[in-house]
């Protein structure tokens, strides 16, 4: 059973047929939520089509809530897909961060970040 098969609904910030969202526990700006499938799919390539579909709808509509609340500058989106990518829950979860300005001295090259010493270029 995946940790994030307990959390409470009273967390939920929204909520779709096939996920959910919550504030990321150790959070990387403020802001930084989850989006986690409801059923236990590893990751996002074995998510169904239907599922691909809502995905996209609550990344936007988790969009418009952090827009109203926290006002970033820009997003990182991003899933971990298996364990070299640096997955640690195998449970598909999508994250969110809100960006701000000044956050970084120099964010460009963004998720390119993940792999030390390749986000400049």
């Amino acid at each position: 059973m995946s940790v994030f098969s307990s959390i409470p609904e009273e967390e939920y910030l929204l909520k779709g047929d096939y996920f959910f969202v919550i504030f990321d526990r150790y959070p990387v700006s403020p802001g930084h939520v989850l989006i986690i499938s409801f059923s236990e799919k590893t990751d996002y390539f074995e998510l169904s089509t239907e599922e691909k579909l809502e995905l996209t709808a609550m990344i936007d509509q988790t969009k418009v809530f952090l827009a109203e609340r926290y006002t970033p500058a820009g997003y990182n989106i991003g899933m971990n897909c298996g364990v070299a990518a640096g997955q640690t829950v195998m449970h598909f979860h999508c994250h969110v961060i809100p960006r701000y300005v000044g956050d970084m001295e120099d964010p460009r090259g963004g998720v390119r970040g993940v792999i030390p010493g390749k986000q400049g270029y």
